[in-house]
């Protein structure tokens, strides 16, 4: 593929990922004056750290010129202290792990598999869970927060009861705009590693997808694709907690990694000009060679 018609390709994929997220920042009134500032610091970060010329240090010049930006701009934007990035993801991983492991450690299971109610305390009591899952974090915020994002509730016993089979906000607006940052991010980044690695280091990364399911038959697919997709999901989660070591790398060889497997379902409705056009099935689509 020629460098010009390369150019061509990335930037209708970029229009076409931007579209859906355009919609979702306008719904939430950001300007785009407020995106432009975005993207410029994230552009000159992302610059200033995995662009370096090795064996140099990261310098305002090199950054301006990948960015196309001034040099004075670039000073302004590193001078903006970011936000916290990371504490919605680490919020969000703790209680996951507590909710995973109700779900599927015995000591918190009735005998028929299901997730038992637990007391605040005592032997196998919601406290002593979130110890084992959640490290020092207090069970009281822990409560909270499941509470918070519609996981749990408090039954008429006073016992606490799990409402749902995975951490998913369901009622807070900023922790589903918070997974669209963590979500989508790991989506790009399986793409961008397949693009420079693929073919010695391929990461899988597949849809399936028809063009033409009548609306009849779209609930039936819903209730299917979240049952499987579950299903599977808990599978490889076993996998992963039996797997993971549980310690932080220390030192500056990396002993651990962190990895995940993604899956989402996605629907919308046929365009007048689709439906004029012959059937085509995609079926299985993606890349990771």
């Amino acid at each position: 593929m020629t460098l010009v018609r390369a150019q061509r390709v990335l930037e209708t994929a970029v229009a076409t990922l931007l579209r859906p997220l355009f919609r979702v920042l306008l719904r939430q009134s950001m300007s785009f004056i407020a995106f432009e500032e975005i993207a410029k610091r994230v552009y000159v970060e992302v610059a200033m750290k995995d662009f370096s010329i090795e064996g140099k240090a990261p310098s305002m010049s090199r950054a301006a010129i990948l960015s196309g930006l001034t040099r004075k701009e670039v000073a302004r934007l590193l001078a903006q202290l970011p936000p916290d990035e990371h504490e919605p993801e680490q919020r969000y991983n703790r209680a996951a792990r507590v909710l995973t492991g109700w779900l599927r450690d015995a000591d918190f299971l009735a005998p028929d598999g299901t997730p038992r109610s637990l007391r605040d305390e005592g032997p196998h009591g919601f406290a002593e869970l979130v110890r084992r899952y959640s490290g020092d974090m207090p069970a009281r915020a822990v409560y909270d927060e499941l509470v918070r994002v519609g996981a749990v509730r408090r039954g008429d016993d006073g016992r606490i009861e799990p409402l749902a089979r995975a951490y998913v906000p369901s009622t807070s607006v900023g922790d589903k705009l918070a997974i669209l940052g963590t979500d989508v991010a790991d989506l790009i980044a399986t793409i961008e590693h397949n693009i420079d690695h693929g073919r010695a280091e391929p990461r899988f990364q597949r849809k399936v997808m028809y063009h033409r399911i009548a609306a009849a038959h779209l609930p039936g697919l819903r209730r299917l694709s979240a049952v499987q997709s579950q299903a599977l999901l808990e599978r490889l989660d076993r996998w992963l907690q039996e797997h993971d070591t549980g310690v932080p790398d220390s030192g500056p060889e990396p002993r651990a990694a962190r990895v995940g497997v993604g899956i989402y379902y996605f629907e919308e409705p046929l365009q007048e000009q689709e439906q004029e056009r012959p059937n085509s099935a995609t079926g299985f689509s993606g890349d990771d060679t």
